[in-house]
């Protein structure tokens, strides 16, 4: 295995190219619990599908190809397992800066502005609310902090990381594609408040990378039900957080389980995202 995360299973299959397997694991408050989301790894791969090709004409991506009996010899074997929730991807070198666009405040963006009426060094109008729609898109970055939190930075801090050039790129790339998704989403009937891009580069430049506009790398939230000045209904894990604060857990290990019908809700607002988001049902 060359790696894994929360999420994702990685392996190098030879110097250029790497296997992604998303599996039902989840995470909450930085733990991985004991059950997992049933469908949840083939909703984040096929999404992800789905970006990369509705986005390429922005940016490039990692992908060459998800299509499993196009895969290496020695990874055939394992086809049950890998269909529906793999890719087979160019090995590429990550930028470590998390790339965040937020078009609504809400979660880590609402507590900073609570405190200071500023995201990530960017002064807001005062007198917002939770969950409010921002007069324009904003680019917050973040690192991965020692602790594994995200920690947000100021552009200037990421500049200082990774040169005014690759920063200024990035920014606009990552503003780019959350505008022309959030426009998309709107005809669906999904607002996405907020997104998390991670971008690599390659011998063909800077590619998206991992997992795009996903509901573990998103807030999606139901126009229907939006109302500024509380937190929203989500298609996102929120439903597993609410539960975990409910039950208070610690936040320490070790994590627990989720009981069956909370693995079974969140796995429908997973399934009924990407069904909303591509018109298809998901594919078996």
């Amino acid at each position: 295995m060359y790696a894994s995360g929360k999420v994702r299973d990685i392996y190098r299959v030879d110097n250029e190219r790497l296997l992604f397997v998303a599996t039902d694991r989840i995470s909450a408050f930085d733990f991985v619990l004991a059950s997992g989301i049933p469908r949840k790894g083939r909703v984040l791969t096929q999404l992800s599908l789905f970006w990369f090709d509705f986005l390429k004409s922005i940016v490039s991506n990692h992908l060459i190809t998800a299509d499993v009996p196009q895969y290496p010899p020695n990874v055939q074997p394992r086809a049950p397992q890998l269909q529906g929730r793999s890719m087979l991807v160019m090995k590429a070198e990550m930028v470590a800066i998390e790339c965040v666009a937020r078009g609504y405040l809400s979660g880590s963006g609402w507590k900073e502005y609570q405190k200071n009426g500023a995201v990530c060094g960017i002064p807001l109008p005062s007198g917002l609310k939770e969950s409010d729609k921002l007069p324009e898109p904003i680019f917050t970055p973040a690192i991965k902090a020692t602790s594994g939190h995200d920690e947000n930075i100021s552009f200037e801090e990421t500049v200082k990381r990774i040169g005014p050039e690759m920063a200024n790129k990035l920014r606009d790339l990552t503003l780019n594609i959350y505008k022309t998704a959030a426009d998309y989403a709107a005809g669906r009937g999904i607002i996405i408040a907020d997104t998390k891009f991670e971008f690599g580069t390659t011998p063909k430049g800077i590619v998206l990378a991992d997992e795009v506009l996903t509901p573990d790398s998103s807030r999606f939230w139901p126009a229907d039900k939006y109302q500024p000045g509380r937190a929203q209904d989500s298609y996102d894990k929120q439903y597993v957080r609410d539960y975990l604060e409910q039950i208070r857990w610690e936040k320490k290990p070790p994590a627990p389980g989720l009981p069956a019908e909370v693995a079974a809700k969140t796995s429908e607002k997973y399934v009924e995202a990407y069904r909303l988001l591509t018109g298809r049902d998901l594919p078996a």
